[in-house]
């Protein structure tokens, strides 16, 4: 039988640096995605032969097997086993299930880029019916020069659940960096000289972001790699079918899978509706969905990545107490976040749209009205789902997601109709799928877990909607003082957006403290050491006795 010996106590980086350094990474990535978009859009024409609709509908194929396949098991179902594990000090019995996984979805990842690259004709002939010849064509390069993304993808996505396992959060962090940089620079050496919409280049032209995105995926991977230095990470060519926690891994993979899949399922439907709505609608809409996103990325997923170790570690000890505890605290401060930027985004969609799309796009500013109330739930979401993932439950998230995925397609169908919202009822019918899913599985925690109906939390989350309806009034007022002119441009945009954006938060703040919400006490503590802090040599100066 094998001996283990349970680890050394480590000094961990606290819950909040970390998340911090999600956010400021996450905060990075976001800039550099709205850079890469806003020059996609700047450098390629949205309609025509060489309409960025291609470029967009290309990732769909790619992005839907990683998420079918791969990543539904990735970070929320291996890392609460890798916990156990490391919590043992069996890092042996780690690496074994960790090259057992590698092993297993590099192979089956393999044969997809292989139908990807085989079959990327058909499969764009069914997603987007109504691009033009030319369109589908591009579309079809690109595909094809993203096959093997998704097998990089998996790769890093495993080494990175080892590394926040243990504790390693930064290159975890900085990796997707290098991919948006890399289709950044391929933006530049693959131009595109526009006339009458069509690209006069004699390199790829649109064609070449998809080379940027394949090496930026071969990037992203070697960062990753790093991150393993020092953690003395095994590999094996080996599956190990009989150990338990590979197993273990692996029952979870179904329910995780569909329920991913089920995500991508939408994204399909809704680009096939978007391509039928219009030359340029499929770009417009992932305009307003990138925009839309970002909070999400920034609070929801940054926040509650870095939790999600710790609220599994919680379990692995034996502390249902504590896991509770840390859970409510981190839910009741997104949702004190979120608010506000939910709010934010709202009033200054149409800023937002002009920055993304610089010629103005009122069509994304639009689309993204609608998608606001998302914004919140698909945040909120991301610490909810956490609750049952670390508590080694798929199965219930994907029912769920079964179900509210079902209504928001149907939903889609009905709401995106010409003669009803058209394009507007693509992000009508998202918002509220969103809000239904995360107040199902809300009852459904309450339901198990009675304890989180305490009136600590269920007060503060009362006040905290109040605050919210200050926090609006004045982001409205600096919206009429800052109104969006037709000319503005560059750095008057940003300006006005900073002003809105400052007034909503400093109410948000003032209002919270006057309120005696526990989020905003670091804030103004904070504020107090830095106006009460004596400077160095004043107090000498100043001593009659010197």
């Amino acid at each position: 039988m094998q001996e283990t010996q349970p680890t050394k106590t480590k000094k961990r980086i606290p819950l909040t640096n970390v998340a911090l350094l999600l956010i400021g990474a996450a905060l990075i990535g976001q800039l550099l995605g709205f850079l890469r978009t806003k020059l996609v859009n700047g450098n390629f024409p949205a309609v025509g032969p060489d309409s960025t609709d291609a470029y967009f509908a290309a990732f769909i194929i790619p992005d839907f097997f990683f998420y079918t396949l791969a990543a539904g098991v990735l970070g929320v179902a291996l890392i609460p086993v890798l916990a156990d594990r490391l919590q043992k000090g069996d890092r042996k019995g780690m690496w074994e299930v960790c090259a057992s996984l590698l092993n297993f979805l590099s192979i089956i990842m393999a044969l997809v880029a292989m139908v990807i690259f085989v079959f990327a004709d058909p499969l764009m002939s069914q997603l987007a019916h109504r691009l033009t010849p030319e369109q589908h064509d591009n579309a079809v390069t690109i595909m094809r020069l993203l096959a093997l993304n998704p097998l990089l993808f998996t790769i890093s996505g495993i080494l990175t659940s080892v590394q926040q396992t243990m504790g390693r959060f930064f290159f975890f962090a900085i990796a997707p960096l290098f991919y948006n940089l890399s289709i950044i620079v391929s933006i530049y050496v693959f131009p595109c000289h526009q006339v009458h919409g069509v690209c006069q280049a004699g390199g790829l032209g649109l064609k070449g972001l998809g080379v940027g995105a394949f090496v930026g995926g071969i990037l992203q991977l070697a960062v990753v790699c790093f991150g393993l230095i020092g953690t003395r990470f095994t590999w094996r060519p080996k599956i190990t079918w009989r150990n338990a926690d590979f197993r273990t891994v692996l029952n979870q993979l179904p329910p995780r899978s569909l329920d991913q899949g089920i995500d991508q399922i939408q994204t399909m439907v809704e680009t096939r509706l978007a391509s039928g709505l219009g030359q340029g609608v499929i770009t417009y809409y992932n305009n307003a969905y990138i925009l839309q996103t970002a909070p999400t990325l920034l609070i929801g997923t940054a926040i509650s990545t870095a939790a999600f170790p710790r609220l599994a570690q919680r379990l692995s000890q034996g502390r249902p107490d504590l896991f509770r505890r840390d859970f409510l605290r981190i839910l009741r401060f997104m949702i004190w976040l979120t608010i506000p930027v939910a709010i934010i985004c709202y009033l200054g969609r149409g800023y937002l749209a002009r920055i993304i799309f610089t010629t103005g796009a009122p069509q994304i500013a639009l689309i993204f009205g609608f998608l606001a109330a998302a914004i919140f739930f698909r945040t909120i979401y991301t610490i909810v789902s956490r609750w049952f993932y670390a508590q080694k439950d798929t199965k219930t998230p994907l029912f769920v997601s079964m179900f509210t995925i079902a209504f928001n397609i149907v939903a889609t169908v009905m709401l995106a109709r010409p003669s009803a919202y058209g394009m507007a009822g693509l992000a009508l019918s998202v918002s509220l799928a969103s809000m239904i899913e995360v107040l199902i599985l809300g009852v459904i925690m309450v339901t198990r877990d009675r304890a989180l109906l305490n009136m600590p939390f269920w007060g503060g989350v009362g006040r905290i909607v109040s605050v919210g309806g200050f926090s609006m009034l004045a982001g409205y007022i600096a919206v009429k003082y800052f109104p969006l002119g037709l000319a503005d441009r560059g750095i008057t945009l940003g300006v006005k957006l900073g002003f809105i954006a400052l007034a909503t938060f400093v109410v948000h703040i003032a209002v919270s403290g006057l309120f005696g919400l526990e989020e905003a006490r670091p804030i103004f503590a904070g504020i107090k050491r830095i106006v009460l802090m004596p400077i160095k040599g004043i107090a000498t100066y100043y001593d009659p006795n010197k």
